[in-house]
């Protein structure tokens, strides 16, 4: 685990001196106009986290069109990106670009006046609720769709097939038409096995969290999170039943990425954009692959957009770049580097979405497999302002509980007591 966080450091550091060469080679440069009203030339900065598909050769298509260079600068979680950009919104410093997720979206969107508009040409680009959530009051839409994350289940075909379940993924997707179905496979498999099966109990508390119409807030900005007896369902929930079968409280430490290739645990809930995690952090795992189901039918984890700061240095080359990467083409692009499922309309209407097969995942066909659990989803969470403020510190009570801290009902008023002061 230390070589993977030493292999980690060294490309940040790789990414880093990088990015400084480019920097040096082209400032000044700007994003100035074309004559088209293009830019030509210069440097554009774009800042992301986790992997939204963006990769080195994507940007330097962008370049090989436009001849602007695109310094990429990847933040290692959401939380860092979101701590950066309220900090930074409106006061100077933000990238060119700036990717903002979903569960922070809506935190943003009070301060729409400090992102520039989309241009109107492109609406209509996306599905209807991907861009109802970005358009402000005045009618403005003021992000660019890039991901959504309609849900499955990941899990290693030799693991399961070693504790005596199924390994087909159509015997798998079987196994999982309930909560209460999953939690008992789970526990069957700790059973057998002694290992855990699922890789984090707060990516249980997502899934069910992301089938509720509302979670910590109305729209009308009623608060409910204190109230609302589907949370305290939901935290009872992963306490008593997610808890005995995770192998972690939550995601994203060195150990949980060396985990994957470890076969320390079995299963992920599992959006389209974690597949390029999980590929990534097992490159020679062969066992990897993803069944068409998720508990009570569906529900979406995660998506992303793109702004363009008002305050920037290339407003207008950067809008360029936020349309280019949210393009349908560079959409199926991205999903075909990271799985990052696109937003846009026709996307996912493209033979080149519908009949993609990644091979890692066993040639699982994940096109098609993204586009059904898209199907599945009937419910959109409600995410108000806060919703990352609730959501967090909710996390924080379950983590208290798994690492022995607090137990079930200390955890839960200590929450409380958090929230009562947002």
């Amino acid at each position: 685990m230390k070589s993977r966080a030493l292999r980690r450091t060294a490309l940040l550091a790789a990414v880093a001196t990088t990015s400084a060469l480019v920097l040096a080679g082209c400032a000044g440069d700007g994003g100035g106009d074309a004559g088209d009203g293009e830019a030509e030339g210069g440097t554009l900065t774009l800042a992301t986290f986790n992997d939204m598909g963006y990769s080195d050769e994507l940007l330097a298509e962008f370049t090989e069109e436009t001849g602007i260079e695109v310094v990429h600068n990847k933040a290692a979680t959401s939380n860092d990106a979101r701590a950066n950009f309220f900090q930074k919104l409106g006061k100077g410093g933000l990238a060119d670009v700036e990717a903002v997720e979903v569960d922070w979206f809506t935190e943003m969107m009070q301060y729409s006046d400090l992102v520039v508009p989309v241009p109107d040409d492109l609406k209509g680009r996306w599905l209807d609720w991907k861009e109802a959530a970005a358009t402000d009051a005045a009618g403005n839409l003021v992000a660019y769709g890039t991901d959504m994350g309609p849900q499955a289940v990941c899990y290693r075909q030799d693991l399961f097939e070693a504790a005596g379940l199924p390994s087909d993924r159509e015997a798998v997707a079987e196994l999982f038409p309930t909560w209460d179905a999953f939690f008992q496979v789970g526990s069957d498999y700790v059973a057998k096995t002694g290992k855990p099966f699922i890789d984090s109990a707060n990516s249980v508390l997502q899934g069910l969290v992301n089938q509720l119409e509302f979670a910590y807030e109305e729209p009308d900005g009623t608060i409910i999170a204190a109230d609302n007896p589907d949370i305290r369902a939901a935290y009872d929930t992963v306490i008593d039943q997610g808890l005995p079968i995770s192998a972690y409280a939550g995601q994203w430490s060195d150990d949980w990425y060396a985990a994957m290739a470890g076969g320390e645990f079995a299963a992920m809930l599992c959006p389209p954009w974690m597949h390029g995690i999980i590929a990534g952090e097992a490159p020679d795992v062969a066992g990897w692959d993803i069944a068409n189901a998720f508990p009570e039918g569906g529900g979406n984890w995660g998506g992303s957009y793109l702004v363009v700061p008002a305050d920037g240095d290339n407003v207008e080359a950067a809008q360029q770049l936020a349309d280019w990467l949210t393009a349908p083409e560079n959409q199926i692009k991205a999903f075909v580097n990271a799985g990052t499922f696109p937003s846009q309309v026709e996307a996912q209407d493209s033979a080149d979405l519908t009949g993609f097969v990644n091979e890692y995942f066993n040639d699982a066909p994940t096109g098609e497999i993204g586009i059904d659990r898209a199907n599945a989803i009937t419910v959109s969470t409600y995410k108000g302002q806060d919703y990352f403020k609730y959501h967090d510190a909710l996390q924080n009570a379950i983590t208290r509980v798994f690492d022995g801290l607090e137990d079930k009902e200390t955890a839960w008023e200590t929450w409380l007591t958090e929230i009562s002061g947002f």
